[in-house]
């Protein structure tokens, strides 16, 4: 048998256990661990024409606003009307009512145009509701973390955001800016979980010599729990009036500087922990 032969058998065995696995109720994913497949175009080949079981299928959202848009139109509702009582954008209500007839017009140009405004309204309200109500969502997707967890989250942290030796500039040693304070509080607990201790840290503010200095350096430490004189000296970014600032208002309050203390260790370790997770991430996705 050729080896052309071969593949194709080894395919069609394959598929006829993904379509068994798939008539007994399991997931894509369930399906790909299963089976060890991990590339999605040959994970789509195997499934082809196979529908989804029931209980891995998400209801529509919109399925209720669409039956309810039909209500409104009927009722003699125009798409405006239907927008500020539903929510939802006019592009979608045109889509879900377009087979039904047009009500006759019974208002004034400026009433149409404060319908409108008021329509657009909700629908940003709406939108803003959804927009919480997916990061809602996906907060409680998280769960409880572990600590080897936070560890790998730690390592992609810093590398994405602390500071590098370069070949022609070799210092190692383990710097993490940021002006996120939540990135921030990760960071530390990052170096919690490494057991870096407290007396080995500094702290500096870095920030636009125009900004409210005090100010942020009194955010900082308060974020911290220190006092602000335990803060190292505050590095000051020189104007350029050349420059239009962005940077500006009161929720400006510039960056930490994070330095662990004689890290040189440290941070050859964390180079390691890096390669180490590209390694396995290339041999997942092989």
């Amino acid at each position: 048998m050729t080896a052309e032969l071969r593949r194709y058998a080894d395919f069609e065995t394959l598929r006829t256990q993904a379509t068994t696995l798939r008539r007994d109720g399991l997931s894509r994913r369930q399906i790909r661990d299963r089976l060890h497949v991990h590339n999605n175009d040959i994970l789509n080949r195997l499934l082809e024409g196979e529908p989804a079981p029931e209980w891995t299928r998400r209801p529509n959202a919109k399925d209720d606003l669409r039956a309810r848009a039909r209500e409104l139109r009927l009722q003699g509702m125009t798409y405006d009307q239907i927008q500020v009582e539903l929510g939802c954008s006019k592009s979608s209500i045109s889509l879900w009512v377009r087979d039904l007839p047009k009500p006759e017009r019974k208002r004034t140009r400026e009433e149409a145009s404060a319908i409108a405004k008021k329509g657009w309204e909700a629908t940003l309200r709406r939108r803003e509701e959804e927009r919480q109500a997916r990061k809602e969502a996906a907060r409680r997707e998280i769960g409880a973390m572990t600590e080897r967890e936070l560890f790998l989250v730690g390592v992609g942290l810093y590398w994405a955001e602390g500071s590098k030796s370069k070949p022609y500039a070799r210092r190692e040693a383990v710097t993490f800016v940021n002006s996120d304070p939540h990135m921030i509080l990760l960071y530390l607990a990052w170096l919690d979980v490494l057991g870096v201790e407290p007396d080995r840290r500094t702290f500096r503010v870095m920030i636009h010599e125009k900004a409210d200095v005090a100010s942020a350096e009194a955010y900082w430490a308060d974020l911290l729990g220190v006092d602000v004189t335990a803060l190292r000296r505050t590095t000051l970014k020189k104007h350029n009036p050349t420059t239009v600032r962005k940077n500006v208002g009161e929720e400006y309050r510039g960056c930490l500087v994070v330095k662990a203390l004689q890290g040189a260790d440290l941070y050859q370790r964390i180079e390691g922990w890096w390669s180490g997770m590209v390694v396995e991430a290339r041999r997942l996705t092989a």
